[in-house]
């Protein structure tokens, strides 16, 4: 985990070594030999992070837990030696979606631990859930067996699964309702729903209630990079349209009409707006929230999305350099994925951390990092990431050298010969 806390470069067959006794050769061997040793399966790997969750929920039993699910693909388009790579999109793009569920606490929107990892490849399915996915059914389908497995951590309340649009399925939504689990999905404005007797497209809908000036609120937020105002309304909607169920069986898929019951939810339209007025965004949310949450709660836990897309960049081009990893099966990456998101989850550990020597501790990482912060923003992950590597390294340099050997080897950095004319 201590070498994940650096990315490698392109030129770097396994992670970045530490500064200790072992040679960089040596490290990149060990890596290999863990990554494919056959008695070192996903699901043990997992334990660490779901032991961190359930530390988490101990500290803090009262929280709602979020556990945000969505899905990031990991191009290696040119690295050919992958042959178990999957197309994407335009025909040279290949290589492995991953899907996620990140642990995000409830109160302050604080990303805490990744708790399920799915690599699928051209030749199946790597899951950090015991027990063999079915390669055939769809990032959908596998969404339930993920909110199933978070019962091990011991939690039947307060937990909410938040989804965007990619969840947006009144097939899934039914399912998801008969197995108790609450959600809040993000869906198009083009959903119809009923609503007084009446049926209604989500933006006439919307239309209709800022008519009848039925948004209220106003908490402040930041929208890319800008101060902007979050305002809400709340409607009671029913579900009764009959839904396509997607199947898959020998390679191919089928499709066919199935009337379920009638699903009441919560409607929650969020509205994001500029302090001048102009409207910057519109999120309509679904969710069977319990009432005693407000709307402008439910509200703010979507904006609280964004994390897993923090946690991608984190693991892509804001410090792990995922995709130039590189192992050459998906099985490989998927346990390297599982070792970096524990040092993901260190970091963001010390980001939440509140004791004044916390505090000194980041500002002292983020110097040791070279990084330039806002001063809105003294630091951030990515920040800290590289820190926390290059202050590690100094601790295995100083075990191996004194610090007047360290000293003595500065002369060799000097630009010039002193003149001893």
């Amino acid at each position: 985990m201590q070498q994940h806390l650096h990315s490698a470069g392109k030129s770097f067959a396994g992670p970045s070594a530490p500064p200790d006794e072992n040679t960089t050769l040596a490290a990149t061997q060990a890596a290999w030999r863990f990554l494919h040793n056959e008695r070192i399966t996903l699901p043990q790997l997992a334990e660490p992070l779901q032991a961190v969750a359930r530390q988490w929920r101990r500290e803090h039993p009262g929280a709602w837990a979020l556990v945000i699910s969505d899905w990031s693909f990991l191009s290696y388009s040119n690295h050919t030696r992958k042959s178990d790579r999957t197309a994407h999109g335009a025909a040279h793009s290949r290589g492995y979606d991953l899907s996620t569920m990140l642990l995000v606490d409830g109160r302050q929107g604080d990303p805490v631990v990744p708790l399920e990892l799915e690599v699928r490849t051209a030749q199946g399915l790597f899951s950090t859930r015991p027990g063999a996915p079915n390669p055939d059914h769809s990032s959908l389908d596998h969404l339930l067996p993920g909110m199933q497995a978070v019962d091990r951590l011991g939690w039947h309340e307060r937990v909410i699964h938040v989804i965007d649009r990619g969840g947006d399925s009144a097939a899934h939504y039914r399912d998801w309702q008969a197995d108790g689990r609450s959600f809040l999905v993000r869906c198009d404005d083009v959903r119809v729903v009923r609503w007084q007797e009446r049926e209604w497209a989500l933006k006439d809908l919307r239309d209709h209630l800022h008519r009848t000036a039925q948004f209220q609120g106003r908490h402040e937020v930041t929208y890319r990079g800008q101060t902007a105002v979050q305002s809400v309304a709340e409607v009671p909607v029913v579900l009764d349209r009959p839904v396509l169920r997607r199947r898959r069986r020998d390679g191919r898929t089928s499709y066919k009409q199935v009337r379920g019951e009638a699903l009441a939810l919560r409607l929650i339209i969020s509205r994001v707006t500029h302090a001048t007025g102009e409207t910057l965004a519109v999120w309509y949310l679904l969710t069977n929230a319990p009432a005693e949450v407000p709307a402008a709660t439910v509200a703010v836990w979507y904006y609280w999305r964004w994390r897993i897309e923090s946690f991608f960049k984190l693991l892509k081009s804001g410090g792990q350099a995922a995709e130039q990893w590189q192992q050459e099966t998906g099985q490989a990456i998927a346990k390297r994925l599982l070792v970096a998101a524990m040092a993901c989850a260190l970091v963001w550990k010390l980001e939440r951390a509140t004791a004044p020597e916390a505090i000194t501790f980041r500002a002292f990482l983020v110097r040791l990092s070279g990084r330039q912060m806002k001063r809105s923003k003294p630091h951030t992950a990515p920040a800290l990431l590289a820190g926390l590597y290059i202050y590690l390294a100094m601790l295995d340099a100083l075990e191996q050298h004194s610090v007047e050997d360290l000293r003595d080897l500065k002369k060799h950095l000097r630009f010039t010969q002193p003149d001893t004319g």
